[in-house]
């Protein structure tokens, strides 16, 4: 029976919100009447698009956006050239009061970015807190276009730049700060800790991935062509998961800072995983721009009848239950000894696939034969290729010892060997 509504209430340091689900700063926050929109269907909380000082030209360009698309138009790989918000701080700070006076329970962030001078992020972030922000997200991390300028990832790659900044705006305001990191760094620890020791006291992570979406091979133009040139962008969505994972998993077993998980999130089960790995919260972007900001209801469902399903009383009590089972590659066991066998083998098609990829890029331990699938456990390692490569679910990998010593071999009632 699904929990109720209440128990995905949630704490971000000192934040308190009514679910996890925040929106990311980018297009879905562009405005205030988007972000009122989204307060409306339920979102706890969300992320202006990033401010910046009026005397920071912003112009975009068009088209800005490129993506990696799987079988009926799924979205797999998102790219963004698009720059910061075109509004000026006036506009910003009215939308921000407006938008608090309307909506006073759910957390209103003002994400920032400045030049490199302390002095405008200061006066930037005392504005935004004036008209009302409950929190500010420094933006050191959008990784195309304002690095040209010295900012975004340009300054976020730099630890010392990292913590000056951090440390210009933490004397300037007293609500809760936020810096948001980019993955565009060889490790992001000492980033992590730099924004920590200047005063940070979440940190979100990540930004997007400094990409290349791809190339037109009929005019050879760069994607997004923009006039037939292109450039570097901002990549995003289900498959920049697994980097966002791995880094606010290596933030929270080294510091013992709030952090608000970002990247690839589209799914209840997503959240779930970032909680799991230490978040506290997480930000959503690209899902929004793909799907609508309405999907907020399918993960607070989603997320709060895993929570009941797990006897947890709420988010908070998932944060961070599999670090302990992160560790270094030299601690893994060397014992847990596992070979692949079929089951279900009422659905197998006899498509072939485990036998080529066992061949060419395992063990060659498959082999097919009158409608028979064999494993020979003699060769099979365990690598689980197989059972990746099966679109039937046939092929799995199990411990050695439930195999029991039988022969994997199993008559199949198959429609054909592929070729």
């Amino acid at each position: 029976m699904p929990t109720s509504p209440s128990t995905l209430k949630t704490t971000v340091g000192t934040l308190s919100l009514d679910n996890p689900f925040l929106l990311a700063s980018g297009p879905p926050t562009a405005s205030g009447d988007q972000i009122r929109h989204a307060f409306r269907l339920g979102w706890g909380g969300a992320v202006t698009k990033t401010i910046v000082p009026d005397s920071m030209e912003i112009a975009d360009v068009s088209p800005r956006f490129a993506a990696w698309k799987g079988e009926g138009a799924g979205l797999l790989g998102f790219e963004n050239i698009e720059l910061l918000s075109k509004r000026d701080l006036a506009c910003w700070t009215g939308e921000i009061a407006t938008i608090k006076k309307e909506f006073p329970e759910q957390v209103l962030i003002a994400s920032i970015m400045a030049s490199p001078d302390p002095a405008e992020w200061r006066d930037l972030a005392g504005a935004v807190v004036d008209a009302g922000a409950d929190a500010v997200e420094l933006n050191v991390s959008c990784p195309h276009g304002m690095p040209e300028l010295g900012v975004g990832a340009a300054l976020g790659q730099h630890p010392h730049l990292v913590r000056e900044v951090t440390h210009a705006v933490r004397n300037a305001v007293e609500v809760p700060l936020i810096v948001k990191l980019t993955p565009n760094v060889t490790d992001i620890l000492p980033v992590a800790k730099a924004a920590v020791a200047g005063g940070a006291d979440i940190l979100a992570a990540i930004n997007t991935v400094q990409c290349l979406m791809g190339v037109d091979l009929d005019t050879l133009e760069p994607l997004p062509s923009v006039a037939g040139a292109g450039t570097y962008g901002g990549y995003s969505g289900p498959a920049t998961k697994p980097i966002g994972l791995r880094i606010v998993s290596q933030i929270a077993r080294e510091l013992p800072v709030p952090i608000m998980g970002i990247g690839g999130i589209s799914r209840w089960q997503d959240a779930a995983e970032y909680l799991a790995v230490g978040a506290s919260a997480v930000q959503v972007c690209t899902a929004v721009m793909w799907s609508g900001a309405g999907i907020v209801r399918g993960l607070a469902e989603g997320l709060s009848g895993y929570l009941a399903e797990r006897g947890l009383s709420g988010p908070g009590a998932l944060r961070g239950l599999a670090l302990p089972r992160l560790g270094t590659h030299e601690a893994l066991s060397r014992d847990a000894a596992c070979s692949a066998r079929a089951e279900s083998v009422q659905n197998c098609t006899v498509c072939g696939r485990c036998v080529t990829a066992c061949r060419d890029g395992g063990s060659g331990a498959i082999s097919i034969a009158d409608r028979r699938v064999a494993v020979d456990e003699g060769r099979c390692d365990g690598c689980g290729l197989c059972s990746l490569v099966c679109p039937e679910g046939v092929m799995v990998v199990r411990p050695r010892s439930e195999v029991n010593g039988r022969s994997a071999a199993t008559r199949l009632s198959g429609k054909g060997l592929a070729a």
